[in-house]
């Protein structure tokens, strides 16, 4: 895979209103259009948490977990909307001087990378400008991990956003769910609940996975450079 990649999507018409609730308005009207005006790079962001719909309790979709607590601290929890055209919930967030699009595929694990190909597009992003937040097994439940780019490591929701953005340049944050002793027992433990006494743990997890994502989008916002 390229590590460049990405889709834009082409050039609108009309001017985009000023402020965030015009832009709002117009992103409404956009997504009908299925294509969005250029804008200054840097300064919109994608964030799609990975994992399966329906099943939002499950280790496997750690990722919405984290996606409904930075909706929460940005304040746009009650604010998604079921867009046909991504197959995916969608909310739009200020941040500072950059907007960020928030996703949750409505799609299974394995097909979540048309989701967010489709958005990406629409939303005319580079696949650099898409995070990732999907479980991870080989890390025990409480690590977090930004890692820059590069392979799936065996992550179906990851291999698809690959394949389907044509590009493994995407960063992602690695939630730890730990990994069974028994490779038998993988597949019950990446798609069953967490215990009461993972539950506990979640609320914090959850705060430190945001803190973490968004400092990282308000670093890259002052610069056009990818840090760690």
């Amino acid at each position: 895979m390229t590590s460049g990649g990405g889709v834009r999507a082409g050039n609108g018409g009309s001017m985009r209103p000023r402020g965030f609730l015009g832009a709002r308005q117009w992103l409404s009207r956009a997504m009908s259009r299925c294509v969005l005006e250029p804008r200054p790079p840097g300064k919109r962001w994608m964030v799609a948490g990975l994992g399966n719909p329906g099943l939002p309790g499950t280790r496997h979709s750690v990722g919405m977990a984290v996606l409904g607590q930075l909706a929460r601290r940005l304040g746009v929890a009650e604010s998604w909307t079921r867009d046909r055209h991504c197959a995916a919930d969608l909310a739009l967030a200020p941040l500072g001087d950059a907007q960020l699009v928030l996703l949750r595929p409505r799609r299974l694990m394995n097909a979540n990378g048309r989701s967010v190909a489709r958005a990406a597009e629409l939303f005319g992003l580079t696949a650099e400008e898409v995070y990732l937040v999907h479980d991870e097994l080989d890390k025990p439940l409480g690590r977090l991990a930004l890692k820059l780019g590069g392979s799936a490591r065996g992550h179906n929701g990851v291999r698809s956003c690959i394949s389907c953005l044509n590009s493994n340049a995407m960063p992602r944050l690695r939630v730890g769910i730990g990994r069974p002793t028994h490779p038998e027992a993988v597949q019950a433990h990446v798609l069953g609940c967490f215990s009461p006494a993972e539950q506990e743990l979640l609320p914090l997890l959850l705060d430190r996975a945001t803190d973490l994502i968004l400092d990282h989008i308000r670093e890259r916002s002052q610069g056009p450079s990818l840090g760690p």
